[in-house]
C-alpha cells in the first residue's frame, strides 16, 4: 500500500531541476515529526513548511505499485499518451523512502519517468532511482551518505555545511529557510557560498512564482 497526500503537475522550483517540469507525488508520513503542529517543538525537525499528513484531494490509496504509477502518469500532459519532453516525477514527503520502494521505481520507469526522490537522508534509498537529492535535518541520524544533490537548509542550530563535504554527492546547495526572518537567513546564505564557492545558492522559486 502506497499512501499519498497529493500528485500533481507544475515546475520543480528548487535546487539543480529548478524549472523542470514535473509531477510531485507526495507521499503521506515523516519520521522526524508527526505533522502535528502540537508536536513541532520536540519534532526532530521543526521548520518544516509541507502538509504531508493523511491523504488530499489529488492524493490517494494505491494497492499497488502499478496503481500508483498509473496515478503519477495521469497527471503529464497526454496522461498515459506520449507527450513531448522527457516524464520527470519528484518523489517526496513527508519522507518518501519509507514507502517508496524498488517495485514502485521499475512501475514508473516502465510508464517512462525518470524518478527523483527528496529524502531526509535517514533511510536507505530504493533501488533504481535516477536522482537522489538528500536534505539533511541536523539531529537525525544520516544513512543515505551519497547520491546526485545535498541540499542543506542553511541556517540549523549545529549544522555548519562543512561537515557534509565529505559526503559523495554531484552537488552541494544551501537553501535559506522559509522562515520570519527570511531576510537573515537569505542574507547569510548567500554570505556563505560567496566565500565556499563549492557551495550554490537554491531559491524557492516556487514560492516568489506563487505556484504550487
Amino acid at each position: 500500500m502506497y499512501t499519498l497526500r497529493e500528485i500533481f503537475y507544475t515546475l520543480q522550483g528548487e535546487g539543480f531541476h529548478a524549472g523542470r517540469p514535473a509531477v510531485f507525488a507526495r507521499f503521506s508520513g515523516c519520521n522526524l515529526w508527526t505533522g502535528r503542529e502540537e508536536d513541532r517543538a520536540t519534532a526532530v525537525c521543526k521548520f518544516c513548511d509541507t502538509e504531508f499528513v493523511g491523504v488530499g484531494p489529488d492524493g490517494g490509496k494505491f494497492a499497488t505499485a502499478a496503481e500508483f504509477a498509473d496515478a503519477v502518469a495521469s497527471r503529464w500532459p497526454g496522461g498515459s499518451a506520449a507527450s513531448g519532453g522527457e516524464r520527470f516525477v519528484v518523489c517526496t514527503g513527508g519522507e518518501p523512502l519509507l514507502q517508496l520502494d524498488a517495485a514502485a521505481v521499475d512501475a514508473l520507469h516502465g510508464r517512462g519517468f525518470m524518478v527523483a526522490v527528496e529524502t531526509n537522508g535517514t533511510q536507505p534509498a530504493a533501488r533504481g532511482l535516477d536522482w537522489i537529492t538528500v536534505s539533511p535535518k541536523i539531529g537525525s541520524t544520516q544513512v543515505l551518505t551519497r547520491g546526485d544533490e545535498l541540499k542543506l537548509v542553511y541556517p540549523q542550530e549545529g549544522g555548519a555545511p562543512e561537515q557534509f563535504e565529505q559526503m559523495d554527492f554531484t552537488h552541494f546547495y544551501l537553501q535559506p529557510m522559509d522562515c520570519a526572518e527570511r531576510a537573515r537567513t537569505t542574507a547569510a546564505a548567500v554570505e556563505y557560498c560567496l566565500a565556499h564557492p563549492r557551495w550554490k545558492l537554491s531559491v524557492q522559486t516556487h514560492k516568489a512564482l506563487g505556484i504550487r
